[in-house]
């Protein structure tokens, strides 16, 4: 199992809630943090673009469905999808992640 730290932008705070209920539910995800109140600035298509979003934190053990399901629910053409390696954690809340993301 390998636990990973997943970033994700959105372009507000309803949407932000809808798509991370929707993760945690299908179990993809543990735990989903959102912070909204975020500026990007951005080149999109030529241009240097600002934009206010929601960053959402997520974690999870289950990359692949996880990447399948933000392109199926998100609102833009190319969202932000990086995934970062958790290198250590608490032994608990590691334990507790993956089962949480397990099979339901």
């Amino acid at each position: 199992m390998e636990a990973l730290v997943v970033f994700c932008t959105f372009p507000d705070v309803e949407q932000a809630r809808a798509i991370a209920a929707a993760l945690v539910e299908r179990r993809l995800a543990a735990c989903v943090n959102l912070l909204p109140g975020v500026e990007s600035i951005y080149r999109w298509e030529g241009k240097v673009e600002r934009a206010g979003e929601v960053l959402a934190v997520i974690k999870t053990t289950r990359y692949p469905e996880l990447e399948v399901a933000l392109k199926e629910l998100h609102p833009y053409e190319v969202p932000e999808i990086l995934a970062l390696p958790v290198a250590a954690g608490l032994t608990g809340y590691l334990k507790w992640l993956g089962e949480s993301c397990g099979a339901g």
